[in-house]
C-alpha cells in the first residue's frame, strides 16, 4: 500500500512538471509573437535559458539565413536550464549537448525530450585537445546553425581550438569582472575546474574583449549581449545584414549585478564587484591581444 501511494505521488509530480513545461512553452510562444510583431521593447525573454537568451536567439534566427538547423551546446548540466532547449522544442532543431557529469547526462536521457526530439547527449570533460574529435565522433562537421559555449573555465581556449564546424551563431559566456577594456583570459589547463582552482570562483573564462578579439580572427562579429552581463552573441560576417549588424563592446557590455562568488566552504560570499576585481588582480591572466 505504501509503495503504491509513493508511486501515485511520483506520477502526480511528473504530471505537474509536464504541465509546467507546457505552460512555459505557451508563454514563450506568446513572447515570441510579441517579438515578431514588434510589440516588445526588448529582444530578450526567458523560457528555459538562465536569463534572456531564448529571446535573443529567436531574434537572430528570424533575421539571418540559417545553414543547417543543428545546434551544439556544452556545459549544459541536466539541460533543464539551457540556451537551446526552447530552440529544440519550439523550432524543432536537432542538437548535440555535452556535459562532464554522467549523472547529468543520464538525467537528460530519461527526460521525455530525449525521445520526443532529435537530441543526443554525451558525457565528456571538454578540453581544447578533444573538442573537435567529440564533434566528429558524433557525426557533426561543417556548417551548423548555433554553437553555445559555457564551461566556466577554458571557454576561450576551447573556441579557439574548434576548427571542424562552421557555426552561423556562436554564444559565449564572458566574465564581466574583468571589465570591458582588457582582452584577457585564464591560463589554459586541460583539467581546469573553477571551484578547485580558486575557491572564490571568480577566476574563469575570458573578458568580453578577449572573445571579440578571437571572434574577429575567426570571421565573426559581436551582434548582441544580454542585459544581465554574462552572455554575448556572435554571427558569422557573411550573414550580417541591416537588422543583425555588428555592435561595439560598449553597446553590449554590462557589469553583471549577480553575485556567485564563494566562501571557502562553498556558500555564496556576496562579494562586491570591487572585492571580486581585487581577487582577480592577483591571479595570472593571458593578454590575448598580444598573442
Amino acid at each position: 500500500m505504501i509503495i503504491k501511494k509513493i508511486k501515485e505521488k511520483l506520477d502526480q509530480i511528473s504530471r505537474i512538471v509536464a504541465d509546467l513545461e507546457y505552460i512555459k512553452m505557451a508563454i514563450g510562444r506568446l513572447e515570441l509573437a510579441n517579438l515578431q510583431n514588434g510589440y516588445s521593447k526588448t529582444k530578450e525573454f526567458k523560457v528555459f535559458s538562465q536569463w534572456g537568451e531564448d529571446g535573443i536567439i529567436q531574434w537572430i534566427i528570424q533575421n539571418i539565413k540559417i545553414s543547417r538547423e543543428i545546434f551544439i551546446e556544452f556545459g549544459v548540466q541536466n539541460y533543464t536550464e539551457s540556451n537551446t532547449r526552447f530552440l529544440l522544442m519550439n523550432n524543432n532543431w536537432s542538437g548535440l549537448v555535452i556535459d562532464g557529469s554522467e549523472e547529468n547526462i543520464n538525467y537528460i536521457k530519461k527526460d521525455d525530450i530525449y525521445w520526443r526530439y532529435n537530441l543526443k547527449a554525451v558525457q565528456k570533460f571538454i578540453t581544447a585537445e578533444n573538442i573537435n574529435s567529440i564533434f566528429k565522433e558524433n557525426g557533426i562537421e561543417g556548417d551548423i546553425g548555433l554553437l553555445s559555449i559555457d564551461i566556466d573555465g577554458n571557454d576561450y581556449w576551447v573556441w579557439e581550438a574548434i576548427n571542424c564546424i562552421n557555426p552561423d551563431i556562436v554564444i559565449c559566456e564572458y566574465n564581466h569582472i574583468w571589465g570591458k577594456e582588457k582582452a584577457v583570459t585564464i591560463e589554459y589547463s586541460p583539467d581546469f575546474v573553477r571551484e578547485k582552482v580558486e575557491r572564490s570562483c571568480v577566476y574563469w573564462g575570458g573578458s568580453i574583449q578577449a572573445f571579440v578579439h578571437l571572434a574577429k580572427k575567426k570571421g565573426y562579429s559581436l551582434v548582441a549581449g544580454n542585459k544581465n552581463g554574462n552572455n554575448i552573441f556572435f554571427v558569422r560576417n557573411d550573414l550580417l545584414n541591416d537588422v543583425v549588424r555588428e555592435k561595439s563592446v560598449e553597446e553590449c557590455f554590462v557589469h553583471g549585478k549577480f553575485r556567485d562568488s564563494r566562501n571557502d566552504d562553498g556558500t555564496i560570499a556576496f562579494y562586491s564587484l570591487e572585492e571580486e576585481q581585487a581577487i582577480l588582480s592577483k591571479l595570472p591572466v593571458i593578454d590575448v591581444s598580444k598573442c
